[in-house]
């Protein structure tokens, strides 16, 4: 049976905030709000944590698994920034993006894609995300969340409550979430190009064919 935390969405109590990120430290899995749509969060290097979202997703070993960075500083420890990739990360973070990228070897071979060594990184501006992150202390292994079988993300948090509440040990109620997960750019290439289009503006990138 999961914990419900009521925690406000402008001014996170501090409170909460540490008995989440006992939660995360522990083992759990968490659902928690970001700025593009609700999430599910697990610490980047416990394996049984991670296989438990991806059995809650159905997710193959080819997914790309997002880290949720507190800044640009924290981000450029685990992704090979070169100079226009950080214009365009200095641009966009904090914010509703998800940016692809060649990985250090800071980043856990098991959230890596398999076979290209990329991962997804992004740094959110939602107050909540921000203050699990900034206790954290590291990048919280992160992907939307989306039920198998929906399109779109969770965003009535009593509902997560009713779906999720004997597979996850966590639910932050933050308000009712967006319906839209991040826009996801590739710049591990060396060009920004959007892969999958969602809350963030797309306009300034290529889009993919």
């Amino acid at each position: 049976m999961s914990q419900f935390f009521q925690i406000h969405p402008e001014n996170p109590q501090a409170r909460l905030i540490k008995q989440a990120v006992d939660i995360i430290k522990s083992g759990g899995v968490v659902v928690y709000p970001t700025d593009s749509s609700y999430a599910l969060g697990c610490q980047m290097g416990d394996k049984n944590a991670i296989e438990r979202v991806r059995r809650i997703r159905q997710l193959d070993d080819k997914h790309n698994f997002t880290l949720l960075c507190r800044d640009l500083s924290q981000l450029g420890l685990f992704a090979k920034v070169d100079t226009g990739a950080f214009r365009v990360l200095k641009a966009y973070t904090p914010g509703p993006y998800t940016f692809i990228l060649n990985a250090t070897r800071e980043v856990p071979r098991l959230v890596l894609h398999p076979k290209r060594r990329t991962i997804g990184l992004r740094v959110p501006g939602h107050p909540i995300a921000q203050a699990l992150l900034e206790q954290l202390g590291e990048p919280l292994m992160s992907v939307s969340l989306i039920l198998p079988g929906e399109v779109e993300p969770m965003s009535d948090p009593y509902e997560m409550r009713q779906a999720l509440e004997h597979q996850v040990d966590l639910i932050i109620d933050g308000g009712h979430g967006g319906v839209s997960a991040s826009t996801v750019v590739n710049l591990s290439d060396g060009e920004a190009q959007v892969v999958r289009v969602g809350c963030g503006d797309p306009t300034p990138f290529a889009v993919e064919a």
